[in-house]
């Protein structure tokens, strides 16, 4: 089993990635950036770190690889354990363990676990395509330098028709100025009056139309009796807790139909790129929301449930 393909795989949608026994690979945003000295342009990033502290599985990469490989959950999670232990086993040795894509794993002399990242994959889907670029240096000639230099072996002498010249190139200079600010103003005048035009013609239109609904009178002889509808409020927010992924469509029907039975608010979210029909307890504006209800939901009804976090269409 390719561990840190899976991995890799859900770094694209996850900050956190918990793998049972060993730790968790982290994520942090960080911004777009110019090297002061190379003039290198940087897009925005994630950055990779290891947490040795975060090992309790909370079943994200096992639901995934079970997902993949078409295993059933405790299948995938005993992989994952056989293959941490091999991990540890290695690390004590003292060799280093290297995840594809994603960085190198040594145990030091206190016998904590450094982590080196990676930096060939860019994990921010935003910055898709983008790349690093370095920008050629601006020579900008610095005139008043030069004038003073040559000032300095033959000194410039202004004779009173060159300075006249001068003044006749600083009232044309103004003058240029001055139209252009009339220009501007003129064209700021005329789209102000086309735009105060349009809106008094606008609302000349709206006080017509409403003028001919209050003239025109409907006769309704045989009115319909009012009718009562209850309609559900549509699910929102991008934190869902997941009950189960079914390639038949009406398993996952009788799923949803079995947890709104026990008062779960749940729906079907879409097909996954599985091909598997997923069904949701619930879906949540934040974070907290849906990690509280997450926590019910294990020590309650299901321990395999899960967090997804998906913007839907």
């Amino acid at each position: 089993m390719q561990l840190e393909t899976y991995i890799s795989d859900l770094l694209y949608r996850y900050d956190c990635v918990t793998v049972p026994g060993l730790g968790a690979f982290l994520t942090n945003r960080v911004s777009a950036k110019v090297h002061e000295i190379t003039h290198t342009f940087y897009p925005p990033k994630k950055v990779l770190s290891f947490n040795e502290q975060l090992q309790n599985n909370d079943g994200l990469l096992a639901n995934y690889i079970a997902e993949v490989e078409k295993i059933p959950y405790s299948t995938a999670t005993e992989k994952i354990a056989k293959q941490v232990k091999s991990i540890k086993s290695y690390l004590v040795e003292g060799e280093t363990i290297q995840f594809q894509n994603i960085g190198e794993l040594i145990l030091n002399t206190d016998g904590k676990i450094i982590f080196d990242p990676s930096t060939h994959i860019n994990y921010l889907t935003d910055s898709f395509g983008l790349s690093h670029f370095t920008s050629s240096d601006i020579n900008r000639e610095v005139y008043k330098e030069e004038v003073e230099a040559i000032e300095e072996k033959a000194p410039i002498a202004f004779t009173p028709e060159k300075r006249s010249n001068l003044n006749l190139l600083k009232y044309a200079a103004a003058a240029v100025v001055v139209l252009g600010l009339s220009g501007f103003l003129g064209a700021s005048y005329y789209n102000n009056s086309i735009e105060s035009h349009n809106q008094l013609a606008q609302e000349q239109a709206n006080e017509q139309l409403d003028a001919k609904v209050q003239e025109a009178t409907f006769v309704i002889s045989n009115p319909l009796p009012a009718a009562t509808l209850s309609l559900e409020k549509k699910q929102t927010g991008n934190y869902h807790i997941v009950a189960g992924a079914f390639r038949i469509e009406a398993n996952s029907d009788k799923k949803v139909k079995q947890l709104r039975d026990n008062g779960f608010k749940a729906r079907k979210i879409g097909v996954n790129r599985y091909g598997l029909h997923e069904v949701v307890y619930g879906s949540f504006e934040t974070r907290a929301e849906a990690q509280q209800e997450l926590y019910n939901i294990r020590k309650e009804h299901n321990r395999d449930a899960w967090l997804l976090i998906k913007k839907l269409d």
